[in-house]
């Protein structure tokens, strides 16, 4: 069995074994690689996420007390902190809320779709859809 390295002119091949030697390409390909705890926070966070999910598909009480807090959130401050972007019907309170993966990231996070015909997903900022996600999981006893 050839592989394609070995259908290669040999001055490609060289120079393709060279760059994949380079200390640079090592490097970078070595970020990639995950270590057991960067592992288990990831598992962590997915599975945290993913019960997230759940009950804000199943308990429309949880779903609508996450919509009031961040409507709270929006009034109390600046909404640029909040979320990526702000359309008016989102501070007049019609929006909804969902937990899905982020195009850029491919991580999942809580986002708001206004009501209306724009059916655009605004994404929450970071540090707010974690402590969102930490306050639904909890029951929503504590306060933000």
């Amino acid at each position: 069995m050839s592989y394609w390295l070995d259908l290669l002119p040999s001055n490609e091949r060289e120079k393709i074994r060279k760059r994949l030697r380079s200390p640079e390409e090592y490097e970078r390909l070595r970020e990639k690689v995950k270590g057991p705890e960067d592992l288990e926070h990831e598992m962590d966070r997915n599975e945290r996420m993913a019960e997230a999910r759940f009950v804000l598909e199943s308990e429309p009480k949880a779903k609508e007390m996450l919509r009031r807090q961040i409507a709270e959130d929006l009034q109390s401050s600046p909404p640029e902190v909040v979320l990526d972007h702000v359309p008016a019907s989102i501070l007049k309170g019609n929006f909804d809320v969902v937990i899905e993966v982020h195009p850029q990231t491919k991580e999942d996070q809580v986002f708001v779709i206004p009501e209306g015909n724009v059916r655009e997903k605004i994404p929450v900022k970071q540090v707010f859809s974690e402590q969102y996600v930490s306050r639904l999981l909890s029951g929503g006893q504590t306060k933000l």
